[in-house]
């Protein structure tokens, strides 16, 4: 028989629902995958009853002549920022080491409800704020890639969802829930040479969701290939009333209206996103996917997005606002760590939880953003980021006047060294430099893997498009994905 973890999430449905081999024979599987991959740490939880349970489920509906659910007889990794009833949802923190939430979220829901298992909790950066999976609480991911020179560094697999980027590039799982925040699912995708798209923004409800910068957060999907994505977002998405920011608009088919062919569509070319030291391999590979889309039929028009450049600043003021005031919960008074020091105060509970229960990382976005708000800067500075975000939106909106997509790299480098940028959080915050924009907007935006640099890592290209318009982001990214012929996968070495 086929390994059953090589197949994706499209197969193993199909596979199961034709009877080529049962739902428990693919959980065992990557159960047992899971299992001789501890040295990745992409898992901080393993369920593999709650994987067993759902595929013993799907097993019997098909016994039964029954029809079956969407995605019965597929496990999935769950990332821990989503709340998940009976199983610990730490966000990758210390602060929240113990808690095991009562409810489910909303999105975890929807993929149990279309018969989805789970195979376990994903790692992650603390809180979705890293751009390498080492601000975890709980020790850094490892990327199942390595260089091919023979180095034996080992590698970021991209941020915040690295845990859910290693695990579907190692075969652990089929897909993975991701959130992007900044480019939190197309960083990673592009690190690890998987797929990734993050959603517009009110598609997938936050409910239940641990909070990061909530104008921004958005959950996807992590797989294989566009397909597997499709295939997922769709039992992802959907309107949520216990979620203000929910979209009131039905989940369209995204697997059924898949097409490789751009014929009559225009694709956007940003001047903005050529950036200063952008390595050549990087110009290289858009060059090859402005080609692959005009060999599908698409017309290359050139477009300008002017505030680009201030998209990043912006964002490092919006999100840390954000978290300052969502974090501000987490204080030792009703879950979670609760650090009191003999003879303690309430301040000095406060303090000395708050000091001990998040990283330094955390603290960093805290501090900026409790700054950024305060009474003498918030005009200057928070009040002037809103505003560069809705010039941001509006020369999206202008470019989307004469293009359907836009074309540009998911991330200015390969994955790069763990603790080779830590040191500098200029440098790691620079990884969103092409992500972050899309995100200001709300926009559909996804990451397809292109090709390999140099030193045999994947490369990712990023497909921007308009409000509500993920089957053209999609459609675009099966157009790169036909064309790239990408099959490189990382050796196993764990």
């Amino acid at each position: 028989m086929t390994d059953l973890t090589e197949l994706g999430i499209a197969a193993i449905r199909d596979g199961v629902r034709a009877g080529t081999f049962s739902a428990v024979e693919v959980a065992e599987a990557f159960n047992a995958n899971i299992a001789a991959a501890k040295a990745l740490n992409a898992f901080l939880v393993e369920t593999p009853e709650h994987a067993l349970a759902a595929a013993r489920a799907a097993d019997a509906a098909r016994a039964a002549g029954e029809e079956l659910k969407p995605l019965a007889g597929v496990s999935i990794g769950m990332k821990d920022l989503f709340c998940t009833a009976g199983v610990a949802t730490t966000a990758a923190s210390h602060i929240l080491e113990g808690f095991t939430p009562t409810y489910e979220s909303t999105v975890s829901q929807n993929l149990w409800d279309a018969g989805a298992g789970m195979l376990g909790k994903l790692n992650m950066d603390q809180f979705a704020m890293g751009s390498s999976n080492e601000t975890s609480a709980f020790g850094n991911v490892i990327s199942p890639w390595r260089r091919k020179d023979g180095g034996n560094a080992p590698l970021a697999p991209g941020g915040s969802s690295g845990g859910s980027s290693a695990a579907v590039a190692a075969r652990l799982c089929p897909g993975a829930t991701g959130t992007d925040t900044g480019g939190s699912i197309r960083q990673p995708a592009a690190f690890t040479g998987i797929s990734g798209i993050k959603p517009t923004y009110g598609r997938c409800s936050r409910w239940g969701t641990i909070a990061f910068a909530s104008s921004l957060d958005q959950a996807g999907p992590m797989a294989r290939d566009v397909r597997d994505c499709a295939i997922m977002l769709e039992a992802m998405a959907g309107f949520d009333a216990k979620d203000s920011t929910s979209l009131k608009l039905d989940v369209p088919r995204w697997e059924a209206g898949l097409s490789p062919s751009m014929a009559g569509k225009r694709v956007g070319i940003p001047k903005e996103y050529r950036v200063d030291g952008m390595p050549a391999e990087i110009e290289a590979l858009w060059q090859r996917g402005i080609a692959w889309l005009k060999d599908a039929g698409a017309e290359i028009v050139d477009v300008s997005l002017p505030h680009t450049k201030y998209a990043l600043p912006a964002y490092y003021i919006i999100a840390p606002a954000e978290a300052s005031s969502n974090l501000a919960r987490y204080d030792g008074v009703r879950y979670g760590l609760r650090d009191l020091p003999q003879g303690a105060g309430l301040q000095d509970m406060y303090a000395a939880t708050r000091a001990d229960g998040f990283g330094s990382e955390v603290k960093r976005r805290i501090m900026i953003g409790t700054y950024v708000l305060s009474a003498g800067f918030y005009d200057a500075y928070y009040t002037q980021a809103q505003k560069v975000r809705t010039l941001i939106a509006r020369d999206f909106q202008a470019a989307f006047e004469t293009c359907d997509v836009l074309l540009t790299p998911t991330a200015p480098s390969a994955a790069f060294a763990l603790g080779e940028k830590s040191a500098d959080p200029i440098a790691m915050y620079l990884n969103d430099v092409f992500t972050v924009p899309s995100s200001l907007a709300g926009l559909p935006a996804m990451s397809v893997p292109g090709g390999l640099d140099e030193a045999g890592l994947p490369l990712g290209l990023q497909i921007i498009g308009k409000p509500l318009d993920e089957q053209g982001v999609l459609n675009a990214g099966l157009a790169i994905e036909e064309r790239a012929g990408f099959t490189a996968r990382a050796g196993r070495w764990w």
